[in-house]
């Protein structure tokens, strides 16, 4: 009898464990060096020392690599696509304890003696014995730990379906890691002569309010797009300031419009989208002096379930033009109070209108000068660099102001949902099933409420909906992109079904023992020979 290296719950949480301390927060050396360690660890595997050019890594920027993985039967085409994302965010909040936020048998050890100081939900946790705490634990280490078990098992007991793992870096902030590997993913379809059955990714299973315990699988994940907008007005001396125009002024109106507005708000299958909410706002003068600000920005967190960038930025522009009514409105008011003529009125337009301006009156080569100045800026991220460039192209073309310039920022995550499919309305019910074993209740959710790599496949848009981000998308095809066409060529049913645990993001970031160890290897084997 074949003997597993990761077969047990020992053994699985033992590999976790080891995944975690592997430190690996987004744009570290850590995060680089994660998919050699794995790759090495996937090398254990006698399916792999027999098969070395089945675990590959693929270059997504910055130093970092995605990693794939693939079990391959040889009479089979049928292929599950096992999705996870290997970056975590970073460990400050832990503080003097920050040492151990990567051990998770030493850091709940450590917990023990400061329950004082956690909040009490969990206390309670940490008290009953059923809880792993420690960075990357629940999000998502155990989901790439719960993949790498089901490899092992496909290729030890020969199971008569393709399994292939693609696991990635950077899905916290710009999910680099996923978009290159879409590309990865058509490759590797073609050179396997694999076909897509379905994308399974183990993301947790995330509470829906405080308090929450019940247990969530997924049948699609929300969108996440952030329109922005560059506010341009008229500088003056703070002792004249109605010679002048304060961005900050113009932006509040901007912001009113903005956020919690309905009109964004979406709802599918009975759930609806978070509304609208700033992310950033701030003025872009440098430093203190007793000019007035005049440039300032604003980012908008907008979620998706139906809605196109085309549709997206349709509505910011009605809101906007709405706002530089209101605005234009109480201005003239306090000219007329105050006898004076003004500045003129503020007027909306997009960044694409913009652009053709200055590509007018500049030409091509200038124009592309202007871009470059910001793009070769290092100490600027893509929301920074996209603000920048757009406020270049004003400092240029000041006749145009005062003005709200509209554009997208990075990250766009595309909504995707396959709850109608009836692969997925069966494997809803396998999983059901498999619960009752343990007396659980497995709950279906139409749209996962956070942001996962599942964004990047099974793209839906028929017409030219996307056309309208990269338009209008400052930093597009320079420093982001997006693979549209290959994401349209990934068509499949999606799920997400992780392990049980709470507060991602938080120092009391922690895995449920049992869902992970001893439940979702039972329920994910179930499912996919449910496949066969």
């Amino acid at each position: 009898m074949a003997s597993f290296l990761w077969n047990s719950p020992h053994s699985l949480r033992k590999l976790l464990c080891e995944l975690v301390g592997w430190k690996s927060q987004t744009l570290t050396d850590g995060e680089r060096s994660f998919a050699y360690k794995l790759e090495k660890k996937l090398g254990e595997l006698a399916y792999f020392q027999q098969n070395p050019e089945h675990v590959a890594l693929h270059d997504a920027g910055l130093g970092r690599n995605a990693v794939t993985a693939l079990y391959k039967n040889k009479d089979a085409k049928d292929t599950i696509v096992l999705l996870s994302h290997f970056d975590t965010v970073q460990t400050e909040e832990y503080g003097d304890l920050e040492p151990l936020a990567f051990n998770p048998e030493k850091l709940t050890k450590a917990l023990h003696e400061r329950k004082g100081e956690l909040p009490e939900e969990a206390r309670a946790d940490l008290e009953s014995g059923k809880y792993l705490f420690g960075r990357g634990t629940m999000d998502m280490k155990m989901g790439l730990a719960l993949h790498m078990a089901l490899i092992e098992k496909a290729s030890v007991e020969q199971w008569p379906i393709n399994l292939l793992l693609a696991t990635v870096p950077d899905e916290e902030v710009n999910s680099a890691g996923m978009r290159a590997a879409v590309k990865v993913l058509v490759q590797l379809r073609k050179r396997f002569n694999l076909s897509y059955k379905m994308f399974l990714n183990s993301e947790p299973s995330f509470s829906q309010m405080p308090g929450d315990e019940k247990y969530y699988i997924y049948t699609g994940t929300l969108g996440k797009i952030m329109p922005a907008a560059l506010i341009y007005g008229k500088e003056t001396h703070v002792g004249e300031p109605l010679k002048g125009i304060t961005a900050n002024y113009i932006a509040s109106f901007l912001t009113q419009l903005m956020e919690w507005n309905k009109n964004f708000a979406e709802n599918d299958f009975g759930e609806s989208t978070p509304l609208p909410v700033s992310l950033l706002q701030k003025d872009l003068k440098m430093q203190y002096s007793t000019q007035t600000p005049y440039r300032a920005a604003a980012l908008y967190n907008v979620f998706l379930m139906k809605r196109t960038p085309a549709e997206i930025m349709d509505l910011f522009e009605q809101a906007a033009m709405d706002a530089a009514e209101r605005f234009n409105h109480s201005y003239k008011a306090i000219c007329r109070q105050e006898q004076t003529a003004g500045v003129g009125q503020v007027k909306v337009l997009r960044y694409d209108a913009l652009h053709s301006y200055a590509e007018k009156k500049f030409g091509t080569e200038q124009l592309e000068q202007l871009k470059s100045e910001i793009l070769e800026n290092r100490n600027l991220d893509e929301r920074e660099k996209s603000i920048g460039i757009a406020d270049k192209l004003m400092i240029k073309c000041q006749e145009l102001a005062p003005a709200i310039v509209l554009l997208f920022a990075p990250p766009y995550y595309p909504a995707v949902n396959s709850s109608h499919e009836k692969l997925v309305q069966k494997s809803v019910q396998i999983v059901k099933k498999a619960a009752e074993e343990f007396s659980l209740e497995v709950n279906q959710v139409h749209y996962f409420n956070g942001i996962c790599d599942l964004s990047y496949v099974g793209y839906q848009d028929k017409g030219e909906g996307w056309t309208a981000y990269e338009r209008n998308t400052p930093v597009w095809g320079k420093l982001y992109h997006i693979p549209f066409s290959e994401m349209r060529q990934l068509q499949a049913p999606v799920m997400n079904i992780g392990p049980f645990g709470k507060d991602a993001h938080q120092r009391t970031e922690r895995l449920h023992i049992d869902s992970a160890f001893v439940q979702l290897p039972i329920f994910l084997e179930k499912l996919i020979r449910s496949m066969i």
